[in-house]
């Protein structure tokens, strides 16, 4: 049975959308239930890499519309359990955890800044291309590199601390494609108080560039 999340006993009302392939449904036991997909064909989804992409946003898609309704524990795209028995005997075996984990979770939100690089100084020949010239501006500009990484990391050190001072629930991401993300878990009622903050981290940054994500579902909290 292919499952997207975990879920409270107060969810069992909602609305659910459309699954991946084919309808919702929400599986029950000892208070905590599973929202899955139960005729999906999990191997028919790798036959083409477009067909795999297109279940991957949809899956994030489904979660994000039963976030906005409940609290939720995210699970990863391809969670699938071998049968409806194996999914209750998760559910049996994990239910006081995962209920904690949404008590913990409810009215919060996670909130992923982002922070790119401002026109970073990149290698180039000089112009002078004599012997010793061509060396002395060689190593001038490997010295202004070398100051601008070094001033980049300073900032994001000074960032990282401000950010702990003000929210305990933080985790820094791996970087990638030269970009690093910070993950933030906030109450949604605090999100005004969030956007002021920014403003506060982009004036300790002049060289990145922030941005600030919507409300996300929890997904580096779980």
């Amino acid at each position: 049975m292919y499952t997207y999340a975990f879920i409270p006993e107060s969810a069992a009302r909602l609305e659910l959308p459309a699954g991946i392939a084919g309808s919702l449904q929400t599986v029950w036991d000892s208070g905590i239930g599973a929202l899955v997909e139960a005729e999906l064909d999990v191997e028919a989804l790798q036959r083409s890499d477009e067909q795999l992409m297109q279940a991957v946003l949809h899956h994030d898609q489904v979660i994000r519309e039963m976030f906005e309704q409940t609290v939720l524990l995210p699970l990863r795209f391809g969670t699938y359990f071998v049968s409806s028995d194996k999914l209750l005997e998760h559910l049996q075996a994990h239910a006081a955890e995962y209920l904690d984990k949404l008590a913990v979770l409810s009215d919060q939100a996670e909130y992923t800044l982002k922070l790119i690089l401002v026109d970073p100084i990149t290698a180039t020949d000089p112009e002078d291309t004599s012997g010793k010239g061509y060396f002395l501006a060689k190593k001038q500009q490997f010295q202004r590199q070398l100051e601008q990484q070094q001033q980049q990391q300073s900032e994001l050190g000074i960032l990282k601390e401000a950010i702990a001072t003000l929210y305990p629930n933080w985790r820094l991401d791996t970087p990638r494609d030269s970009i690093e993300r910070i993950h933030l878990l906030v109450n949604r009622t605090h999100e005004p108080v969030l956007a002021d903050h920014l403003n506060q981290w982009i004036a300790l940054c002049p060289h990145w560039q922030l941005s600030l994500s919507e409300a996300l579902p929890p997904y580096h909290f779980v």
